[in-house]
């Protein structure tokens, strides 16, 4: 599990904690807030508001208070429902893809020791020359490979997703959409795998001596000194 866990100890600069610029940190809790939401969406989509099962409690309840409704109708109040949350869903998928937008530019205006293809080029370079305890320098590879991965994913989200929601507009397309939606979906999961992993990482790395403090990192920057 070792692998998974994040430091907060600079490795380019031994004895010297990892800095974060105000905007990436900004950029991370945002980013936090939208995908739960976006994920809670499609949870509750796929639970409360479930077409069968939400259009049965509605002929039900509806029943129960003296109305006469059939099976089509409280069908069709039930996908309303389901419309209702997947018109949130997509507003969280708009502000995702600003998210993303926002994280690319910041990356050309980042500090060059904060810029993350710097930091994952200068891991893989010290990882080819260092020949002895080559154990730290490994591990920093390995969690800048799985950020990269994450952001590739995040990437093919908003693409998918903004494909999915512009559908109508691009209709000539319409043969390809069940693939996409496929896409799309696969990535959430992939998605949720990451949070979890990056949050184990988290808790395991705070419980040792050489990640304590990462969360606070991400919220004061890391401008505690050294390690």
């Amino acid at each position: 599990m070792s692998a998974i866990e994040p430091v907060s100890e600079d490795v380019q600069h031994p004895g010297k904690r990892k800095k974060y610029s105000a905007s990436l940190r900004l950029w991370h809790w945002i980013n936090l807030v939208v995908i739960s939401g976006s994920l809670i969406t499609v949870l509750i989509n796929s639970t409360i508001t479930d077409s069968r099962q939400a259009s049965e409690i509605v002929k039900s309840e509806l029943q129960k208070a003296g109305a006469t409704i059939t099976d089509q109708q409280a069908g069709a109040v039930a996908h309303g429902l389901g419309d209702s949350v997947w018109a949130v869903h997509i507003y969280f998928g708009y502000a995702l893809a600003g998210l993303l937008l926002f994280r690319l530019i910041l990356e050309f205006f980042q500090l060059a020791d904060q810029k993350f293809m710097r930091k994952l080029k200068s891991a893989y370079t010290q990882f080819q020359i260092t020949k002895k305890n080559r154990e730290a320098v490994r591990h920093e590879l390995t969690v800048k490979a799985i950020y990269g991965v994450f952001y590739f994913l995040l990437t093919i989200m908003v693409l998918t997703g903004l494909f999915l929601a512009f559908e109508d507009a691009l209709a000539q397309f319409k043969s390809i959409r069940h693939s996409v939606k496929e896409v799309h979906g696969f990535c959430m999961y992939l998605i949720i795998a990451f949070i979890v992993v990056h949050i184990a990482g988290v808790i395991l790395a705070e419980r040792k001596d050489g990640g304590k403090g990462i969360v606070s990192d991400m919220i004061n920057g890391g401008n505690s000194g050294s390690a």
